[in-house]
C-alpha cells in the first residue's frame, strides 16, 4: 500500500516538528509549510491526501484557505482537518459548514490527532472503492426534491441548490433511509466516518442549516425531528 501524503499548514515551527514527527513514524509522508501561500507553491507536485490546516495563519488565514481548497480542481474532494487554539464554537461551525471534515483545538494529544487522522483516511479511503452502480444509485428523488449522487447536486423543481459538502451528505443518508430515524450518534459515524470526538450537536447545526435553504426554496418539512433520538426523511 502507497503510504500516504499529508500536509500540514502551521505558523508554530514547534508544532510544525511535533505533528511532522509523530505522523512519519506512524508511516505518513509529511510536507510542511508556514503559510498557505507557501503550500499553494507546491500544488501539483504530488498527491495529497490530507491536509492539516491551523486557522490562525499570517497572510492567509485558515478559514479563506479551506473555501478556496474546496472550490479548488485538484484539492476539492482532498480531506482537512482544522487545528487552531481557538475553542470558540463560531470558528468550529463555520469550518465544518466550508467543507472541514474535522476541527481540533490546541493543545492536542498527538494520540488523539493521529486517530484522527487515520480515520478520516480510512472514510477516504472507502469512498474510493468503485462499484458497479445501479439506476437508483445516481439519483434520490422525493416529490419535487432530486439528489444527483454522481454530480453532487440537488435541486427543486429542476432549480439547484447549493450545498457544502456535509450537508450533501447528511441529506443523502436520511434520503437513503426514508421513513427511518437515524439517530445523531449514526449520523456523525456514516458522514463523518468515525466515532466523532465533538459533541452530537454538529449534526443540529447541519440539520438547521439544511433546513434554512429547504425554507427558502418553499420546501416542505421533509426532515422531521424525533425529540431525544435523531432526525428522519418523511417517507411521503
Amino acid at each position: 500500500m502507497n503510504k500516504k501524503h499529508i500536509v500540514v499548514i502551521d505558523d508554530e515551527e514547534h508544532i510544525l516538528e511535533l505533528i511532522k514527527y509523530n505522523l512519519e513514524a506512524n508511516g505518513f509522508i509529511v510536507s510542511t509549510y508556514t503559510s498557505v501561500e507557501a503550500m499553494q507553491k507546491s500544488i501539483g507536485e504530488s498527491p495529497i491526501d490530507l491536509i492539516l490546516l491551523d486557522i490562525m495563519l499570517p497572510g492567509m488565514d485558515g478559514i479563506t484557505a479551506l473555501n478556496i481548497f474546496r472550490n479548488h480542481e485538484q484539492l476539492g474532494c482532498v480531506p482537512v482537518l482544522l487545528v487552531s487554539a481557538k475553542a470558540e464554537e463560531i470558528d468550529k461551525i463555520l469550518g465544518l459548514e466550508l467543507g472541514a471534515d474535522d476541527y481540533i483545538t490546541k493543545p492536542f494529544s498527538v494520540r488523539e490527532l493521529v486517530a484522527r487522522v487515520k480515520a478520516i483516511l480510512r472514510r477516504a479511503d472507502r469512498n474510493e472503492v468503485p462499484t458497479k452502480k445501479t439506476e437508483e444509485d445516481h439519483f434520490l428523488v422525493h416529490q419535487d426534491l432530486k439528489l444527483d449522487i454522481e454530480s453532487h447536486l440537488l435541486t427543486f423543481k429542476d432549480e439547484p441548490i447549493e450545498l457544502t459538502y456535509k450537508e450533501f451528505e447528511i441529506l443523502k443518508l436520511l434520503m437513503s433511509n426514508k421513513g427511518k430515524v437515524l439517530t445523531r450518534e449514526v449520523i456523525l459515524d456514516k458522514v463523518w466516518g468515525y466515532d466523532y470526538y465533538g459533541e452530537t450537536r454538529t449534526v443540529d447545526v447541519h440539520i438547521r442549516y439544511l433546513r434554512a435553504k429547504f425554507e427558502a426554496y418553499g420546501i416542505g418539512e421533509y426532515i422531521e425531528t424525533v425529540r431525544g433520538v435523531g432526525y428522519r426523511f418523511v417517507k411521503e
